[in-house]
């Protein structure tokens, strides 16, 4: 559900921007409004009229990407290193691996009982109820009707050279922009006594405001993981204040497919018991570059 503030600055200049970059796609389109009305929130923004009947363009206009997504799996992994082909060869039979036995357990659980079928025991776990029923019984369901295990992440290996170049190295902002839609929240309240940012940031705070992502969760393969066997973990919104929207850490790759499928069934949030522990670096290389369209 896009907030209504961003809907009105849609409503605004969305069409416009399609017609002045005609090559580009509905997530480009969308990103370069935010940041032509940054100015605007708060303002007469919310003046515009955005009744069209429930269906906007700028929700259902294609994007050069969408092919890449639009399956069923719940979560993505780019690979922007290709450096290795043995690390990476080893870390998708990992991750094949840990989904086969993931699904095993998850066909011999009561599902009366979903409780015992997730993550427990990290105090930087919290846990809301989720519907696990259902997706225990979804893919109990699929395995009596074909030999081919459900599918929970989409693994993303270019082939093509200029594929392999756009994501090569890519930061945690660049790829959220590709592969989500962006949209705004009221940014964190400080906590009582902190300023706010200063210079502000889209990513923390801008006027009040945050730029977040809304789409499938993002698992990046790096030059790292060719000797850690982890990705990066990609935030799609800050979590307090002063973490960043695109904030993220390292996951093994035999643990991928059942943080995936507790994130998207269960709930399940990693808060570190409320410390900042993301990667410092790389939420350095996303403010700078928000700015970089």
């Amino acid at each position: 559900m896009v907030h209504s503030t961003f809907k009105h600055m849609l409503a605004r200049g969305y069409e416009s921007v399609k017609v002045q970059y005609p090559t580009e796609g509905r997530r480009k389109w969308r990103l370069r409004v935010l940041y032509d009305s940054w100015s605007m929130l708060g303002s007469d923004v919310r003046n515009v009229d955005t009744s069209n009947g429930g269906v906007s363009s700028f929700d259902t206009d294609p994007d050069p990407l969408d092919q890449d997504i639009d399956d069923d799996e719940l979560g993505i992994i780019i690979r922007t290193d290709f450096s290795n082909e043995e690390a990476w060869s080893n870390f998708c039979k990992k991750v094949t691996d840990s989904q086969k036995d993931l699904i095993s357990e998850m066909t011999k659980v009561d599902p009366e009982n979903p409780s015992e079928n997730t993550a427990e025991g990290s105090s930087d776990v919290t846990m809301k109820d989720g519907p696990a029923e259902t997706a225990t019984a979804a893919v109990e369901d699929g395995s009596d009707s074909s030999d081919e295990s459900p599918e929970f992440m989409k693994i993303l290996n270019p082939t093509d050279e200029a594929d392999k170049r756009r994501l090569s190295n890519i930061s945690n902002l660049t790829a959220l922009r590709l592969f989500n839609d962006v949209d705004i929240r009221a940014a964190p309240d400080p906590p009582a006594g902190t300023k706010r940012v200063n210079p502000p940031n889209p990513l923390i705070d801008q006027g009040g405001w945050q730029e977040i992502y809304s789409g499938k969760n993002l698992w990046i393969y790096d030059a790292r993981s060719n000797v850690d066997e982890c990705v990066r973990v990609v935030g799609q919104a800050g979590d307090f204040y002063g973490t960043a929207t695109g904030d993220s850490w390292r996951a093994r790759a035999s643990h991928i497919c059942e943080l995936q499928f507790n994130m998207s069934y269960q709930g399940l949030k990693i808060d570190f018991n409320g410390l900042d522990r993301w990667d410092w670096e790389e939420r350095v290389r996303n403010l700078k570059e928000t700015a970089s369209l």
